[in-house]
This record gives structure tokens, C-alpha cells and sequence, in this order.
């Protein structure tokens, strides 16, 4: 009853059924995985609550912010072109709008005034033009710097990343 062709094939359904269920772990961690962060470690990062008396700290402590003046002289605005790679998905340079609104001209632009497009609350409240260093600070945490805001993009940490796309943006008018 019990020969080789029997165990074998005993032994692979056993092993397929393993395989099965490992991929779709696999699959469900990837497409619903908390990524680098654990339950519940985002609300602290989203939403910054001040204590009272405590001062306000860097996400990063002992990390120094470059500010925008020392990183504008060596911006370049070829590679801001790369790193707008991240930004096309919902950004349009083209003049027409996407996800997001289009970019043409957005320094110096009013915020929240292209015409027809809907902005979250918070940022049509603002009427302050774009400068080049609002940008700078405005894209290393879009959520932080205009709480509220509709924009998913998590930001570029990296000052060179964001003087070179604003470069890149500044070329385009």
C-alpha cells in the first residue's frame, strides 16, 4: 500500500501545501504590513502633541537642519528631474492637473489657487505665495508643515533631494 510513488507524493502535497500558505503570508504582509513602524507608531509621528513646558525637538534628535540658502548655491536642476521621478505619479508638469495640481510655475504661485482644482481646507486657507523655502520645508513633511493637507507623500528627507527638485521646478518657467 505504501511504496515509494505513495510517499512521495505524500510528502510534495505536504510541502506544496507549506509553499501555499508561506506565499500567502507573504502576500498579505506585503500588501497590508505596517512597514517599518508597529501598531499605533504613526499617530505619534502624524499628529505631534506639545507638553507643556517640554520644547519642541527634531524627528531626528542630534540631526542638524540644513537650511535652504546653504543647499540652493549647489542645487542642480538635472538631477531635481530625477528625484521629480517621485512626484509624477500624482504631480503633472504639463499644465494640466492629475492627483495633485500641477506644477508649472508653483514658485512664486499663490498657495491653493489653481483654478479648479480642490484643495484640502487648510491648505485654500493659505494664500502666502510658494517660495523656494517654504517649498523646501513644505516637501520634507508635507503632513507636518501643512497639517491636514491631502497630500500622501511622505517628503524627502535628503536637503539636496529637495533644493534639486525645487531647482528643477524654478527651470520650468
Amino acid at each position: 500500500m505504501f511504496d515509494t510513488m505513495t510517499m512521495t507524493k505524500i510528502v510534495g502535497s505536504v510541502c506544496g501545501a507549506l509553499l501555499f500558505f508561506l506565499f500567502g503570508v507573504w502576500a498579505a504582509g506585503s500588501i497590508y504590513g505596517l512597514g517599518e513602524k508597529g501598531h499605533g507608531e504613526h499617530a505619534a509621528a502624524v499628529y505631534p502633541a506639545a507638553v507643556e513646558g517640554e520644547e519642541t525637538a527634531a524627528a531626528d534628535e542630534g540631526a542638524v537642519e540644513v537650511a535652504y540658502a546653504d543647499v540652493a548655491a549647489t542645487a542642480d536642476a538635472a538631477a531635481g528631474e530625477k528625484v521629480f521621478g517621485k512626484c509624477k505619479s500624482c504631480h503633472k508638469i504639463d499644465g494640466g492637473d492629475g492627483t495633485g495640481p500641477h506644477l508649472n510655475g508653483v514658485v512664486g504661485r499663490a498657495r491653493g489657487s489653481v483654478a479648479g482644482f480642490k484643495y484640502s481646507e487648510t491648505m485654500a486657507s493659505v494664500q502666502d505665495p510658494w517660495t523656494a523655502e517654504h517649498l523646501y520645508d513644505f516637501l520634507k513633511n508635507p503632513k507636518t508643515y501643512v497639517p491636514g493637507t491631502k497630500m500622501g507623500f511622505a517628503g524627502l528627507p535628503k536637503p539636496e533631494d529637495r533644493a534639486n527638485v525645487i531647482a528643477y521646478l524654478e527651470s520650468l518657467k
